[in-house]
């Protein structure tokens, strides 16, 4: 049995910001609505502008040589006819509506959206770390270590130091400091290094910091730190709490964040990608999911039990990612499901599909979460690991590692219940409504 925690009702500026998120997309409705009566000329001509531009857009990212820049060309073209009939003022108008939406939505969920999580697993005080041992990788994020002088804050507040040099094996120096008798065990870097630091601090049994000097620092993000205040993050080791958290794991391998095979998988194996991210994009996407583009031999079985092969991208996150239903990332609103995200997409312009071009038919995508997962293949797999590229030996068995990462988290300042902008789903208009009405927006459940 499980009891519903008890919530407080949402104070009157939320439910008034409930009530105009609520308002504005049906305003946008029914400016549509009003246009298709009263001009269904011009209504026209914006959906197949739309669609113009982003078919153009496909073939530009799809193609090479003339085709590619022909379609430039017609999506810029169809993008000034916008413009140029006037269109654009209700675009504009949709738009702006759009943007009410999400950002009175923002406010009116508040926090409790973007950190479930929070509510789900009580955090308990943790001392100060007797031993605590940072890690630094000087070039990550731009040296953003550097630039903050990261080492000397650290080093002022008790922590040993031990900083990345060229050449340095970061899994051996994180075994030997956890050897030595580290009980924190932190990490100053991108995803990839957190998880490699994070899995010796598993194997060792101590808790783990995370300071996100990286240049994304996804985990840090769903882990609820503010990413623009590193030098708070080291708070952790003197005032923290700590919590448990789940990770993933590949063929023996740990990660934070996700692994991705396929079409990512492929473009960061390039030598050239972390120098030239756009252009290293714009000469592999042809090839990797343009007409000629050879079918992904990756099989596995899907949410149906169906067996499944020819996805241009496999994703499988550490829990899984919220997903609007324009398919875009919204983070993890929880890190301790005790399950693995799936999300699995065909691009169906590839070899082998000669249908007629549509909208509707640029992906196939499958979503769905389950403790563990398999990928066969003939052939070595490519993998993006936390964005580290690897090659891996097929079958790839994918688990979730529930609770298995004590992790510790500033006590004050840097835990922030992260807000997010409203999205077009179930479950945040469901949430608007009931805020709206007065009530919780999320109803959690306590063990």
């Amino acid at each position: 049995m499980t009891a519903q925690r008890k919530q407080a009702g949402p104070r009157p500026a939320r439910r008034l910001a409930a009530l105009v998120a609520l308002a504005a997309p049906i305003l946008a409705l029914a400016a549509a609505i009003e246009i298709m009566f009263q001009h269904p000329g011009s209504l026209l001509a914006l959906v197949l502008s739309t669609a113009v531009v982003t078919v153009a857009a496909w073939y530009a990212l799809t193609r090479r040589g003339l085709l590619r820049v022909t379609a430039v060309i017609v999506a810029v073209l169809a993008a000034t006819a916008v413009v140029l009939l006037g269109l654009s003022v209700l675009l504009m108008q949709l738009l702006l509506l759009l943007l009410v939406f999400a950002v009175a939505g923002r406010y009116a969920l508040g926090p409790e959206a973007g950190a479930l999580f929070w509510n789900a697993a009580p955090a308990h005080a943790a001392g100060p770390a007797r031993n605590g041992v940072l890690l630094i990788n000087p070039k990550s994020g731009n040296a953003t270590a550097v630039r903050l002088n990261l080492a000397a804050e650290a080093a002022g507040r008790g922590i040993h130091v031990i900083t990345l040099a060229p050449g340095d094996d970061l899994a051996r120096l994180a075994d030997r400091a956890a050897a030595g008798g580290a009980d924190v065990l932190g990490m100053a870097g991108g995803d990839g290094s957190q998880a490699i630091v994070a899995a010796t601090a598993v194997r060792h049994g101590i808790a783990y910091a995370c300071v996100p000097s990286g240049t994304r620092n996804h985990f840090a993000l769903d882990l609820g730190l503010d990413r623009g205040d590193v030098l708070r993050a080291l708070d952790a080791f003197t005032d923290g709490v700590e919590r448990t958290v789940d990770l993933g794991e590949v063929n023996g391998r740990v990660f934070v964040n996700n692994a991705s095979l396929g079409v990512y998988a492929e473009v960061i194996r390039a030598g050239a990608y972390r120098g030239a991210k756009l252009r290293t994009w714009g000469r592999l996407l042809p090839d990797l999911i343009g007409p000629a583009a050879e079918c992904s031999d990756l099989v596995f079985h899907g949410p149906d039990t169906r067996s499944y092969t020819g996805m241009s991208l496999v994703l499988v996150s550490n829990n899984p990612y919220r997903l609007s239903r324009l398919g875009r990332a919204g983070g993890r609103p929880r890190m301790d499901t005790g399950r693995l995200g799936i999300l699995a997409a065909r691009v169906r312009g590839a070899a082998g599909d000669h249908g007629a071009m549509s909208l509707r038919r640029f992906a196939d995508v499958l979503e769905w979460s389950r403790d563990d997962f398999e990928v066969r293949s003939t052939a070595p797999v490519p993998v993006g690991l936390d964005g580290e590229a690897l090659m891996l030996t097929p079958p790839l068995r994918f688990t979730s590692l529930p609770g298995a990462l004590r992790v510790r988290l500033p006590r004050k300042g840097t835990i922030r219940m992260a807000r997010r902008n409203a999205q077009v789903t179930h479950g945040d208009l469901t949430a608007l409504v009931r805020i709206a009405a007065g009530r919780p927006g999320f109803a959690t459940e306590a063990p």
